[in-house]
């Protein structure tokens, strides 16, 4: 294969499947690990994809990147599903638990389905819709529809949340910068999220390797809110051990 050739499938690979790792890339191009890291950098010289720490991003993301649930869904659903079953495994009958909209999170509730005394509190519709049926209590929310996501916003969403109490929180986000923290692209998701971590004992974030580095438009909390992030593998070895040192625990499926 040509470096051209090369370049352009490493390009769309990246752009089908959301991001693309060094190791991974090496082993389908059937070459070393230096020259991949040498395209990524070319590609990235040229404004076509996002160099990171140990791979790439597609170009288009930005701090307004604001994709559809159904986009979403479609990326890292190995990885989804593996955090999904491993908060299915920290949570306990009686708990209250927190679930906020997302495509990790709606994992979750799939999850979760088996369970026969447990309360979920979501803003997501489509969360709500996977419990429906099964002996989970399930409280929405209301507020105002976001179509992108199908989540529940705004002062009421917020009200009702603010008169509630919750076990666990289980968070989706967009980005999780470890100097940072974590970020989501819309006001009022942000805003909500803040009074999900306000109200519940224990925050743990749940995000697939691709959202680190990342910083969405707006901040929800610093690192130091957050007491626990399930992640997989793939996450930048640098960006745990920073994690680590100020307390955080870590779950890796």
């Amino acid at each position: 294969m040509l470096n051209e050739e090369r370049r352009r499938a490493i390009l769309e690979s990246v752009n089908r499947d959301g991001r693309a790792l060094v190791g991974e890339l090496a082993r389908q191009f059937h070459t070393s690990e230096v020259t991949i890291r040498k395209d990524l950098e070319i590609l990235h010289a040229n404004g076509l994809l996002h160099r990171t720490h140990g791979g790439a991003l597609p170009s288009r993301e930005t701090a307004l990147s604001d994709p559809t649930l159904r986009e979403k869904e479609r990326l890292h659903r190995k990885e989804k599903n593996r955090i999904a079953q491993a908060a299915a495994a920290m949570t306990r009958e009686g708990q209250v638990v927190v679930l906020d909209s997302g495509s990790t999170t709606a994992a979750i509730a799939r999850a979760l389905r088996q369970f026969h005394n447990l309360t979920v509190i979501t803003n997501s519709v489509t969360i709500a819709a996977e419990l429906a049926g099964t002996d989970v209590e399930v409280i929405l929310t209301g507020g105002t529809l976001r179509k992108n996501s199908f989540s529940l916003v705004g002062p009421i969403a917020e009200d009702t949340l603010r008169r509630l109490n919750a076990d666990i929180l289980f968070l989706g986000v967009d980005g999780l910068d470890v100097r940072y923290g974590l970020s989501t692209p819309n006001l009022l998701e942000a805003k909500l999220n803040r009074i999900m971590v306000e109200v519940s004992k224990k925050v743990v974030a749940v995000c697939d390797a691709s959202k680190f580095g990342r910083r969405s438009l707006s901040l929800i909390v610093p690192p130091t809110a957050v007491h626990h992030v399930v992640t997989d593998r793939a996450a930048p070895k640098a960006d745990l051990r920073k994690l680590q040192k100020i307390g955080i625990e870590l779950t890796l499926v």
